[in-house]
């Protein structure tokens, strides 16, 4: 395998422990240069992570001699642009969730990828290589709760949720730059998950509004999915609850008990007339550094793609369904 060597485009918060340390800490990959458009910013980073390169401008990134791989960790408006970009000087493409601010702007990337076969471009939906999601995959494959009839998923956060990176612009919650607001940044979590388990969707529909006004964004939205295998799942996000309101839980409802788990805990329950069980899992430091794993085993050929334009295009067509504004 020859090594992976990345550039980073937005070396911000999401990078600094999640996945930007992973990339010198797996097999045939190297974190060669990463780019920030505040240099101070970038310098400090560069500096702070041992990172021999620093830039404050994509394109000078791009044309540094020793990189063949791009990582997008921009906010979501300069996806399109960045990996459309990228695939254009030849490199191969990892781009953050969600992968755009809507369907339509995911399939420009899908149309370039289709212009550039000898590249390659994964989507960042890192839980599906975690143990704890992949133990709810297996107890699904294995039908410890029966044949799924439902999934209930709820989301219900206060005005600022802790587990959203504080950021001085907080552009999370600025349509034009995320998309939406914390739905954009959590439910592709939650939602890409459903896709992983259950597969293709037959329909979908949903709603927004904003309640509270406290923000451009919407911050409460419904969806429901029926998918081809006639599992349905009901999510509901709000983010303007009070604290001490504040749930994070899917539950899987099948004909023989249910399994329980939170997007973003550390445990995986499951409850049938013959059992009742718990596990915890400790996540790894840098929680996307075995999804990077695979993605390298994939530029190399070593592998399939972890998580595909095509299917994020899916997922963002679902997100858009369940964004569409409320009329009362």
């Amino acid at each position: 395998m020859s090594t992976i060597n990345w550039g980073i485009i937005g070396c911000g918060n999401v990078t600094e422990r999640k996945s930007g340390p992973a990339f010198n800490k797996i097999t045939n990959s190297s974190l060669v240069a990463v780019m920030r458009r505040d240099a101070e910013k970038a310098a400090d980073y560069a500096r702070r992570h041992g990172v021999a390169y620093w830039y404050n401008d994509a394109d000078e990134l791009m044309n540094h001699k020793g990189i063949n791989a791009i990582y997008i960790a921009t906010p979501p408006a300069s996806h399109t642009e960045y990996a459309i970009a990228a695939l254009n000087k030849g490199f191969n493409v990892y781009v953050e969730k969600p992968v755009t601010r809507n369907a339509a702007e995911a399939r420009q990337i899908v149309d370039a990828v289709k212009q550039h076969p000898n590249q390659k471009l994964t989507v960042a939906h890192y839980r599906r290589a975690l143990p704890m999601f992949l133990k709810v995959k297996q107890l699904l494959e294995s039908k410890v709760v029966g044949d799924v009839r439902t999934v209930q998923i709820r989301m219900w956060k206060s005005q600022k949720p802790a587990l959203v990176a504080e950021v001085q612009s907080n552009w999370r919650v600025q349509p034009e730059l995320s998309g939406g607001g914390y739905f954009h940044d959590l439910a592709p979590h939650q939602l890409d998950l459903m896709l992983f388990y259950f597969g293709e969707p037959e329909k979908y529909h949903g709603f927004s509004l904003n309640q509270s006004q406290a923000t451009p964004a919407d911050d409460h939205v419904c969806g429901q999915i029926l998918f081809k295998n006639k599992v349905v799942v009901n999510g509901s996000w709000c983010f303007n609850v009070a604290e001490n309101q504040i749930t994070d839980t899917c539950e899987i409802i099948g004909t023989k008990g249910k399994i329980t788990f939170p997007f973003f805990g550390n445990y995986v329950s499951w409850k049938t007339d013959e059992e009742e069980q718990t596990i915890s899992f400790t996540h790894p430091e840098h929680i996307q550094q075995p999804f990077i794993e695979k993605i390298v085993a994939y530029f190399n050929d070593e592998g399939p793609n972890p998580c595909s334009i095509d299917e994020a295009v899916v997922l963002m067509d679902i997100m858009d369904a369940f964004t569409i504004k409320y009329n009362s």
